[in-house]
C-alpha cells in the first residue's frame, strides 16, 4: 500500500521467494555458480544448510531456473516421508505408473529403468529435499541407496540436500556416516554482513522499479543490519515495516525512528510496548479487518496505482449484500505454516474475523468438513499428473476454520483442498488451491492469487506426490 508513495511498482521485500528479487551479493551468486557446477558434474550427493530465513528456498528455486534444459528436477517438500515411502515418493513425482501395493525393490528397479531411459536420452535427473534436517535418519539413509543408482561412468541420480544447521548435527550420528561420506560438496549461507545489508536494500529497491536517491541511509541500514544480524527474512520484515512506519508519517525520508519502530513490530523481535501512534497506524494500514472492510477500501484506493484496483475482482460484501471490492484480511494469527511452506512462523497479527463468519455458528467447521471430504474424493479421480497450488499447512484446525471461511471470499471454494497428514510427528493439515493440468498452467494461476493467499510461500504439488504423501489407505 505504500508502493506509489515511494514510486514501486511492486512489493520490494515480500518474503515469498520470487527470482526475479535474487541478490548475488553476500556470497549468494558464488554459492549457485558452485552448485550449478556439482550438479554438473554428477558425482555425490551436495548439501546446502543455512539458518531459518537465510535464503535456501530462493536458491533452491534460482536452481530451477539456472540449471541446462538438459536436467530435471524433482522436489520433494514434505520432510516427514517414512523410509518406507520415499521411494515411492520420488516415483510418483517423476510420474511412474507403479503399483500402491509396489515392494522396496519393485520400486528400486522401477526407477532404475526410468533414469537409465534418460540417462541413453542425454538427460539429468536431480532431487531436491527441502527441511532435510527433519527427516528420520532411516528416510535419509534410504535417499543414500538412491546414490547408488549409477552406469559405470556416470551417477543417474543427483541429489541435494537443503536443510537448517541441524542437518550437520544429524549426519555426525555414526549410523548415518555412510551417507556423511557421500556428501562431496557442502556450502553454507552465512548472514549478511553490515555493508551487504545496505547494498541487499538498495537492489531489493530498484529491482521493484525505485528510481530516487537511496531511501535507506548507511545509518538507517547499519542500524537493520545489527538488528536482523544479517539474516535475510528478517531484513525483509524490517525493511517493509520501516517503509510503512514513513508512509505513515507521510514522508519520503526514512529515519532512524522509522527503523526502530519497524524493527519493533517485527516477528523477530523482543515483546514490546508500542505507542498509540504507531499502534494508529499500524491498525489502519494493517488491520483491515479490524478497522472494517469500507475504511480499509478507501485507505487502500488512496495508496494504490488504479492499475491495481482496476485487476481486483469484484466479491460480494457480507455486510451490504452488494457487489463491491473489499480488501483481502491479513494472514490469520496462529496459523503455523508447515510442510516447507515457510521456514519459520509468520508474524503475529489479530485480526476480527468477518462478521457472518462469527455469527455463523458452525460454519467455519462445516466447511473444513466438507472440504476434508471433497479432497478424498478429489484424489481419489484426478489423473496423478494433475498440479495443484499448497497454499500453506497447519497444525491449528481453528484457525484454519476461519481461514477457510475468510478466503471464500476471494476464490471459489469448490476450488479448495485440505487433506490430513503429519509435519514434524504431529498431526497437520494441508490446503490446496485448484487443479491443473499442466506446470505451466497451475505458475499462470499462482501468479493471479492474491498477495493475502500467497503469503506463506505456496509451491506445486502433483496428485501422485500427494497421494504418496498420505497413503492410499486413506483413500475412499
Amino acid at each position: 500500500m505504500y508502493y506509489d508513495h515511494f514510486g514501486l511498482s511492486e512489493p520490494p521485500f515480500r518474503i515469498t521467494p520470487n527470482t526475479g528479487f535474487f541478490y548475488s551479493g553476500g556470497s549468494r551468486g558464488a554459492v549457485l555458480d558452485a552448485l550449478i557446477y556439482a550438479i554438473e558434474q554428477g558425482e555425490g550427493i551436495v548439501k546446502v544448510t543455512g539458518e531459518v530465513g537465510s535464503g535456501k528456498t530462493m536458491l533452491c528455486r534460482m536452481l530451477q531456473t539456472r540449471l541446462p534444459e538438459h536436467v530435471e528436477t524433482v522436489y520433494l517438500a514434505n520432510p516427514n516421508v517414512s523410509a518406507d515411502e520415499i521411494l515411492h515418493a520420488v516415483a510418483f513425482e517423476l510420474q511412474l505408473k507403479i503399483p500402491r501395493d509396489a515392494g522396496r525393490l519393485e520400486v528400486m528397479h522401477a526407477l532404475h529403468e526410468y533414469l537409465l531411459d534418460r540417462h541413453a536420452a542425454g538427460k539429468q535427473v536431480v532431487v531436491f529435499v527441502e527441511e532435510s534436517q527433519s527427516m528420520a535418519l532411516a528416510t535419509l539413509e534410504e535417499i543414500r541407496l538412491l546414490s547408488n543408482l549409477e552406469t559405470p561412468d556416470h551417477k543417474l541420480l543427483q541429489i541435494v540436500l537443503f536443510g537448517q544447521p541441524e542437518l550437520d548435527e544429524n549426519l555426525r550420528a555414526p549410523n548415518i556416516r555412510q551417507l556423511r561420506e557421500r556428501i562431496s560438496h557442502s556450502f553454507s549461507l552465512s548472514p549478511f554482513s553490515t555493508r551487504d545489508v545496505g547494498e541487499y536494500l538498495r537492489f531489493r529497491l530498484r529491482a521493484a522499479g525505485y528510481r530516487g536517491p537511496d531511501l535507506f541511509n548507511p545509518k538507517v541500514a547499519n542500524f537493520l543490519a545489527n538488528a536482523t544480524s544479517g539474516v535475510t527474512r528478517r531484513v525483509n520484515l524490517a525493511a517493509d515495516k520501516t517503509l510503512l512506519a514513513a508512509f505513515a508519517e507521510n514522508t519520503h525520508t526514512i529515519t532512524l525512528k522509522h527503523a526502530k519502530a519497524g524493527v519493533r513490530d517485527s516477528e523477530f523481535a523482543v515483546p514490546h510496548r508500542i505507542s498509540a501512534k504507531w499502534a494508529i497506524a499500524s491498525a489502519l494500514l494493517v488491520a483491515a479487518a479490524g478497522l472494517g472492510a469500507a475504511l480499509f477500501t478507501f485507505l487502500d484506493r488512496e495508496t494504490r496505482p488504479s492499475a491495481d484496483i482496476a485487476r481486483e475482482p469484484s466479491v460480494r460484501s457480507p455486510l451490504t449484500d452488494q457487489a463491491s471490492r473489499v480488501a483481502a484480511p491479513p494472514p490469520l494469527a496462529g496459523l503455523n505454516p508447515d510442510l516447507a511452506t515457510r521456514e519459520h512462523p509468520v508474524a503475529p497479527v489479530e485480526t476480527a474475523p468477518p462478521a457472518d463468519v462469527v455469527s455463523a455458528g458452525g460454519l467455519a467447521e462445516d466447511l473444513l468438513i466438507g472440504r476434508l471430504a471433497k479432497t478424498q474424493e478429489w484424489l481419489k479421480n484426478q489423473s496423478g499428473s494433475t498440479f495443484s497450488i499448497q497454499l500453506l499447512g497447519t497444525e491449528n484446525e481453528a484457525s484454519l476454520e476461519r481461514y477457510l471461511a475468510e478466503i471464500s471470499y476471494y476464490v471459489e471454494l469448490e476450488d479448495i483442498y485440505v487433506y490430513r497428514t503429519r509435519a514434524r510427528q504431529n498431526p497437520s493439515l494441508t490446503v490446496l488451491y485448484g487443479g491443473f493440468a499442466s506446470r505451466a498452467e497451475a505458475n499462470g494461476a499462482l501468479a493471479e492469487l492474491p498477495s493475502h493467499l500467497t503469503a506463506y510461500r505456496p509451491l506445486l504439488r502433483t496428485v501422485q506426490g500427494i497421494r504418496a504423501e498420505i497413503g492410499f489407505h486413506q483413500l475412499p
